[in-house]
């Protein structure tokens, strides 16, 4: 169920333009989440665009959203589904956290 929804997110946030959308299964590596979805957004708008898809998008699938931050900052929105675990970022914030690199032992899903 969880990897069709981050199949079904990762569709979705394609569709309204987000850059660089990388899906990390996290299975074996941590036990924080199944899988974090991270994609950057172009403008603040566009980030708030892309976080209203993605809770619409992880609820339209049967997932339960836990936690919410960052929405004011406009540099980074986390959104905790419990199992996925999604990231929106500036560009800037993007390149500065690169959390593709801190979690490097988690496989890239494609």
């Amino acid at each position: 169920m969880e990897f069709d929804a981050v199949m079904a997110l990762k569709s979705a946030l394609d569709k309204k333009f987000a850059k660089d959308i990388a899906v990390l299964d996290l299975g074996g590596v941590s036990p924080i989440a199944d899988y974090f979805v991270i994609a950057t957004g172009a403008s603040a708008p566009q980030m708030a665009a892309l976080t209203d898809t993605a809770e619409e998008c992880l609820k339209a699938q049967g997932m339960t959203l836990h936690h919410t931050e960052g929405l004011q900052s406009g540099k980074w929105v986390l959104l905790d589904f419990g199992a996925i675990i999604v990231h929106i970022f500036d560009k800037e914030s993007r390149e500065y956290y690169n959390l593709e690199r801190i979690w490097g032992d988690a496989k890239t899903v494609s």
